[in-house]
């Protein structure tokens, strides 16, 4: 599957793991809405959630690398099928241990590991020192989120970490 990255370049370029994984050739990063090509864009304010079903929509998965104190729904203006991310936590140093605050990085694996690709997941975050540490904190969500028929599945898988989340509270 190819990795596209819409770059907004408003974070700190030492710790942008889009412009890391650029520098190894493992993703192409655009610069703009119009040069960024269609594909399944990983969108957190999107209706619908990432699915296995989504391998139908095509090879390209778009994420868009911004800050977090950015990422208003306005933002994400990309031409694509737009998919949130089910429950995950990330475990980058910046956020880690909190839901749903993925880098680029992260995000792109989870949906590469979501759609089937669990190698390519793996690989993805092999240089980052934290990598495999997401990829075991999220090891039985992204196995039962890639067993998952459609986004209406992995919505209840989610739901079922949500409410184990607030018991425990």
């Amino acid at each position: 599957m190819e990795l596209h990255v819409r770059y907004e370049g408003d974070d700190d370029p030492d710790k942008c793991t889009a412009r890391r994984l650029e520098r190894e050739g493992a993703v192409a990063l655009h610069r703009s809405d119009r040069e960024t090509p269609y594909g399944i864009v990983l969108n957190p304010h999107a209706e619908q959630a990432l699915s296995p079903a989504d391998r139908a929509v095509g090879d390209r998965l778009v994420a868009l690398d911004c800050s977090w104190e950015t990422a208003e729904a306005a933002q994400f203006t990309i031409a694509g099928e737009h998919r949130a991310l089910p429950f995950l936590v990330a475990a980058n140093p910046v956020n880690f241990g909190k839901p749903f605050r993925l880098t680029t990085a992260e995000a792109l694996a989870a949906g590469l590991a979501i759609l089937g690709e669990r190698a390519a997941a793996e690989a993805l975050l092999a240089s980052f020192s934290w990598g495999q540490a997401f990829v075991d904190m999220n090891d039985e969500p992204l196995g039962r989120y890639a067993d998952c028929a459609d986004s209406s599945e992995v919505v209840a898988v989610q739901d079922e970490y949500l409410a184990a989340g607030e018991s425990e509270e």
